[in-house]
């Protein structure tokens, strides 16, 4: 990639044709004298920035990696800042949700390690969780009869109607949040994560070894 020095190329000249970024030419078809729209020059957001400051320290360096992965954190960043309206006027943070969603979904009891596995979360982490929970009279607990080390938890008809009651407007808020997309750019994007996805979690293991 095309170190851009910090700034995006001036107008008036075609974006790295002359040094080999492999974009057209004026005058070759294709060259308008500005950047293409969805360019690396033509992105305004945080992590094209980034990017761009990168290339100009470290020229020789591949950023692509970084254009991916950089998005996709400050997406999820961006999201858990804004919080989830529905749940906050629950009283529901999205992890609390999540291991209430997962008792709901399943339709069976679940063990504290199973909830952990369900909703990719440390075993301290659901342990906490659950305890408040089952404060609040939305979860309930059995010990098992024959290894009194392992409780079996599931929904109270409370935590039921809870989430039953939250899920509509937690999805209606996650369709006006994804709006700024076309849906067929959201079908798009869904595919492309799931592929990305389902790569990561048969590779991270090798990667982390």
């Amino acid at each position: 990639m095309t170190p851009t020095n910090g700034r995006p190329p001036a107008r008036g000249t075609e974006a790295g044709g002359a040094a080999g970024s492999g974009r057209p030419e004026a005058g070759d078809g294709a060259g308008n004298g500005r950047p293409e729209a969805g360019s690396d020059a033509a992105r305004t957001d945080t992590v094209a920035s980034v990017v761009r400051q990168w290339r100009a320290v470290h020229p020789e360096l591949d950023t692509g990696p970084m254009e991916v992965i950089g998005r996709i954190n400050r997406c999820a960043a961006l999201l858990q800042q804004a919080e989830d309206a529905p749940l906050r006027r629950a009283g529901l943070s999205r992890p609390e949700f999540d291991l209430l969603g997962a008792l709901r979904r399943t339709g069976h009891e679940l063990t504290p390690g199973e909830l952990a596995r369900e909703t990719f979360s440390s075993g301290a982490a659901v342990t906490k969780r659950l305890k408040q929970l089952t404060e609040r009279g939305l979860v309930e607990r059995r010990g098992d009869p024959r290894d009194r080390r392992v409780a079996h938890l599931r929904l109270t008809e409370a935590g039921r109607d809870l989430v039953d009651g939250v899920l509509p407007d937690q999805l209606a808020y996650e369709t006006a949040v994804l709006s700024v997309l076309a849906p067929e750019g959201q079908t798009e994007l869904a595919a492309l994560l799931a592929d990305l996805l389902s790569r990561l979690e048969g590779r991270m293991g090798a990667l982390r070894a």
